[in-house]
This record gives structure tokens, sequence and C-alpha cells, in this order.
């Protein structure tokens, strides 16, 4: 009679290849909404205030990483940060905390000039469903200081990874899945081999990517970074010093730096607040 039958690696290939080509038409629907530019991400230039971070869809039978605009806008006033998302309540507990956090690391990475006159809100654009997780809350936070300093940012990297209120990355959840989203974003518009993107360094050890990112990253065309602490990720987005020191303690930044420029940002804000408030007319009592 005929031996045992091996399973060998090319079987088990195939096999994922046909569980994918059940499941993932809802994932090549949104992959072509953005080729089409209905769906609107960019994977080449820079821009201020603006930058791609990764999202992960579950459909119960089948999980996708798909890429999603993130925005910032900052301008002069006394309402603090505001979560879009949060306003039109489409989004969870866990977002709102991560949103609250990295408030208040933006607000200690400035205390020395407080109180903020700071107007600020960010937004998920063109997202429809709402969003839960914190694992944005890097990106939100690299958005909001290119908004602050006018430095802007790589749109062919995209970002994930959380925040607590020292500065330090935290790993996030669906590495490989948002990893992979990404990278068929950029492969289906060309890789130019500045794409990449940026990650916790503690997911590092979570790492299991398909043969093609693995295959783009040996020869050059695609690239994953690693920050242990917002520093790291804002030195590599911005290619700029951001002034802030190994220690991560806040204080007066050079004028020259990505945080130097966002200070004298800020302080231009409190004096439009001031003159705002010096302009108002006086309220008479005419009882």
């Amino acid at each position: 009679g005929t031996g045992p039958l091996i399973v060998e690696a090319s079987d088990v290939e195939q096999a994922l290849a046909a569980r994918r080509l059940r499941h993932d038409y809802p994932e090549q629907r949104l992959r072509d909404a953005i080729g089409e530019g209905d769906h609107l991400i960019s994977v080449v230039g820079a821009q201020v205030g603006q930058i791609n971070g990764l999202t992960q869809i579950d459909l119960g039978d089948w999980r996708f990483g798909l890429p999603v605009r993130i925005s910032a806008r900052t301008h002069a006033g006394q309402n603090g940060l505001l979560n879009i998302e949060r306003e039109v309540d489409m989004s969870g507990p866990i977002h709102d905390k991560g949103v609250m956090i990295l408030h208040s690391y933006l607000t200690a990475l400035f205390a020395h000039i407080a109180p903020l006159a700071l107007n600020a809100s960010v937004v998920f654009e063109q997202d429809y469903q709402g969003v839960e997780g914190d694992s944005a809350s890097c990106a939100e936070l690299y958005a909001l200081l290119s908004a602050l300093s006018g430095v802007p940012l790589p749109q062919g990297i995209a970002v994930t990874g959380a925040v607590n209120q020292h500065g330090e990355v935290l790993p996030v959840g669906g590495i490989n899945e948002k990893i992979e989203g990404w990278f068929r974003v950029c492969e289906a518009q060309g890789l130019n081999g500045y794409q990449g993107v940026l990650i916790p360094e503690r997911n590092r050890r979570h790492l299991m990517l398909d043969a093609a990112v693995l295959d783009a990253v040996e020869q050059g065309l695609f690239h994953v970074h690693t920050a242990t602490h917002i520093r790291d990720g804002l030195t590599l987005l911005s290619g700029q010093a951001i002034g802030l020191s190994d220690t991560g303690e806040p204080g007066a930044y050079p004028s020259d730096s990505v945080l130097g420029r966002a200070e004298a940002t800020l302080l231009a804000y409190r004096r439009a607040c001031r003159l705002a408030t010096q302009a108002r007319p006086l309220r008479r009592d005419r009882r």
C-alpha cells in the first residue's frame, strides 16, 4: 500500500491562500476604494498635521489591517484637546482613555509654559463605523505635534502604538495584520523604498509577517521601524532634532527643534488670547 501522506510547506501555503480567497472580499473592496481615490490615503510625500494610522478590522472569520488618515488642527483658545470621535459618540472608552493620556503627556511636555492657550482637534478621517482601542494614540500625538510645529510628516510611514503619561510607546494587538494591510496598500500603488511602518519596540517579538513583506524588507523596498519612546518615533518621522533630552524631562527646547517650534506656536497662541481679552469692551452695569 501507499505510505503516509506528508504535509509540506507548499500544502500549508495553498491552504492559507485558499482561505484568503474565500474571505478577503471586504478587504479587497476597501483597498480598491483607496486605489480609486474614494478613500483618501497618501503613501508618498509629506504633510503637516496628517499621518496614516493602522487599524484592524475583525469580521469574525477574517481579520485584516487597514490604514486610516488621522489629522489634527490647532489654534489659539482655551478649550484644550477636542476628540471629535468622542463628541459624536463614535469613540469607545479605551480610545477616549488613550486620547486623555496623550493630552496629559502633551500638557506635560509644555508644563514650563503652562497654562496652555490651545484649541486642538484630532479626527479619524472617513471613518463611519466608530473607533475603539488606544493603538492610534501615538499617531494622534505625532499629528498634533506636527500641526503645532509646522514640521511635515512622511505619508509613506504608517504608525501604530499606544503612549503612556511618560511618553513610552506601548505594544498593541493585531500587529501582523496591520503591517500586512499597509504593505498591500503601498504595494498596489508602487513601492518606492521609503515606505514602511513605525511600531512599538515591544511588539518586535510578535512579528510573523507574510513572505511578500519579508521579501520587500530584504530588498530595501519596505521598512519596519520600532520605537520605545515618543522621541524615537518623532525623530524618525520628522528627520529633525526634537529637542527632548534622553531622560525625557520637559523643559525649554532649542528654538530650531520640533518641540521648540511647537513651543513658539503655543506662546504665540497665548499672546493672541491675551490680545483678544484686552480688546473686549468692558460691560457696564446700568442698573
